[in-house]
């Protein structure tokens, strides 16, 4: 991203995809020559496999049926939304390539190939790691409370851009947040035709919301501490004539 500061800890990727796939409302699925979009119908079990409730006269439904016994035979596209308007809203996809499992009720998705695509690339997520790997505790939780510090406390959001690098601010028209993970609060400054991203990170991981908000609290007193930067005090100056 091309204003993010210096690396902060932040979710690897077997955990992120683990996220992805737990709060993704959607889910697009390849199986042989059919392509369906489900939506608020899939579930995964503890060990990352997917259960996907299709109707009975699915095409997907028939492909599994037919498809060779442990052979590759579908593909699961998952996407990762923000919560909060943004340009470019989309801040990672989930590929996930398997087979399908028949059974009474949902269908079992067992995968055996997992890539997680970021802004900074695509990485091919260890089997093993997304088994073991759990979604952040945070996930389930996160659109509710993005958009509840970009709607109720914009100024809590502006004294947190004291932590940001001046010429991470230059020309910037907004800052909201973004996302939010036990590691850290990500920014986006948007600008009229660009935008970066910026992290902040928490001095220790939260575990829970109660956690998240002693973060939240220590991230604006550091800022509350911080010098104004000039570009934003000379941004508002001229807002203001």
């Amino acid at each position: 991203m091309g204003d993010t500061q210096d690396w902060a800890a932040g979710p690897g990727a077997a955990e992120q995809a683990r996220s992805v796939l737990a709060t993704a409302w959607s889910c697009q699925v390849t199986a042989d020559a059919a392509r369906e979009e489900y939506v608020g119908a899939h579930s995964v079990t503890e060990d990352g496999e997917v259960l996907l409730r299709v109707p009975e006269d699915s095409a997907l439904l028939a492909a599994a049926l037919c498809a060779p016994r442990g052979e590759p035979s579908a593909v699961l596209e998952l996407a990762d939304v923000a919560p909060v308007p943004v340009r470019r809203r989309i801040r990672a996809r989930l590929w996930l390539a398997g087979w399908f499992v028949p059974a009474d009720g949902p269908l079992l998705f067992r995968p055996t190939r997992v890539v997680l695509r970021r802004p900074s690339g695509a990485v091919l997520v260890d089997l093993d790691e997304f088994s073991a790997a759990r979604p952040d505790p945070l996930a389930g939780a996160e659109a509710q409370l993005l958009t509840h510090l970009a709607d109720a406390h914009p100024d809590a959001v502006e004294r947190l851009t004291r932590l940001v690098r001046s010429e991470s601010l230059q020309a910037a028209t907004r800052v909201v947040p973004l996302a939010v993970d036990r590691h850290g609060l990500t920014l986006r400054i948007e600008r009229t035709r660009a935008h970066g991203d910026v992290r902040l990170p928490f001095h220790t991981p939260a575990d829970n919301v109660t956690q998240l908000t002693e973060r939240m609290h220590a991230l604006l007193a550091q800022a509350s501490a911080a010098v104004c930067p000039r570009t934003l005090q000379r941004q508002r100056a001229d807002g203001d004539g």
